[in-house]
């Protein structure tokens, strides 16, 4: 058998770090998923209740790509309690043409945490206002300083306000925010206020609680929800999304099931055999995004297979080329 790439965390932050290039790969990604020929299983998760856990798994077959990732993700929201963080995991690789494996990605969750911010990027370049620069972020955890990141990529993004349960992490997360990015970044107690005032409100909690009213939106917004991976998970109030002049998912019937889009199904918002035109349609120019400067549009952003055999592969073919990993020969 061929020898299998062993990568550790250490070396993943150095091959892939959250730059204009991983936003172009999982954008890509998008794109073939439009094409059709994606072959993409429905997430398969295992509730660890007792434990406030779930895993995640989560695969695609991206035609044109060599490789095929299976990425394995645990959230386990009480562990911060214990000193560790929520999430972790790792990918791992297969041949696309002979189902070998290949390599075994030993990220913790980093890949995972790249490619969720990169698709934030995504919805901003193309569904933001062009001269949007206040970010609005409801939640305080890795992923909330991720977006800011990534969002300044694409988008001339001039001060983020924080709001989190927790104050506290809020403040933290701002002054690290302030200290490497140079950000004018500032917590707020009032979640209204700061969604409000914002040109993009990015949403990145596990709640199971709606967070946000539609009362709160404004025309001319973008709101990126990501929180919501799980059929027990919501973050916007239904009526969010019957406000929006434009809904977007990444992938109808995953969103369907687990992300804000079951929530408005079920309020009767929408109907369930309504079609909606899903993001990779907008990155491969099949369907027209923002048509207006007052559009209001929410982005329902469950996270696909997709993203992750992308970011896979990019961090397997940067390893080659730099020489980075062990061998493991069986």
């Amino acid at each position: 058998m061929p020898d299998i790439k062993i990568l550790t965390e250490g070396e993943l932050r150095d091959l892939v770090p959250l730059d204009i290039d991983a936003v172009e790969c999982v954008e890509q990604g998008f794109t073939t998923l439009a094409g059709g020929k994606v072959v993409m299983p429905p997430i398969m998760t295992l509730m660890v209740p007792d434990h406030n856990g779930e895993v995640c798994v989560k695969s695609a077959y991206v035609p044109g790509i060599d490789s095929f990732a299976v990425k394995m993700s645990p959230g386990f929201f009480d562990n911060p309690k214990l000193g560790l963080p929520s999430t972790s995991g790792l990918m791992v690789l297969f041949s696309s043409t002979t189902g070998v494996l290949e390599a075994l990605l030993l990220d913790n969750g980093y890949l995972t945490d790249v490619r969720t911010a990169a698709a934030g990027a995504v919805a901003a370049r193309h569904l933001a206002r062009e001269d949007a620069a206040r970010v609005c972020v409801i939640g305080a955890g890795v992923q909330a300083r991720l977006q800011l990141k990534a969002m300044a990529l694409v988008r001339g993004i001039t001060s983020a306000v924080i709001w989190a349960r927790d104050g506290a992490k809020a403040e933290t997360a701002c002054t690290d925010l302030r200290n490497e990015l140079g950000m004018d970044a500032t917590a707020s107690i009032d979640p209204a206020n700061a969604v409000a005032l914002a040109d993009i409100v990015v949403t990145t909690t596990p709640s199971d609680t709606p967070l946000i009213q539609s009362d709160w939106l404004q025309p001319g917004q973008l709101v990126i929800a990501m929180g919501s991976d799980q059929e027990h998970k919501v973050e916007l109030d239904p009526g969010c999304l019957a406000k929006a002049t434009l809904y977007v998912p990444d992938n109808q019937s995953q969103c369907a099931l687990k992300g804000e889009l079951r929530s408005a199904i079920k309020a009767g918002v929408f109907p369930a055999d309504r079609q909606f035109t899903e993001l990779g349609d907008i990155t491969s120019c099949k369907a027209p995004g923002r048509q207006s400067g007052n559009d209001l549009i929410i982005a329902d952003l469950t996270g696909t297979g997709v993203q992750d055999t992308a970011i896979a592969t990019l961090a397997r073919q940067r390893a080659e080329a730099a020489g980075l990993g062990a061998t493991f020969t069986s």
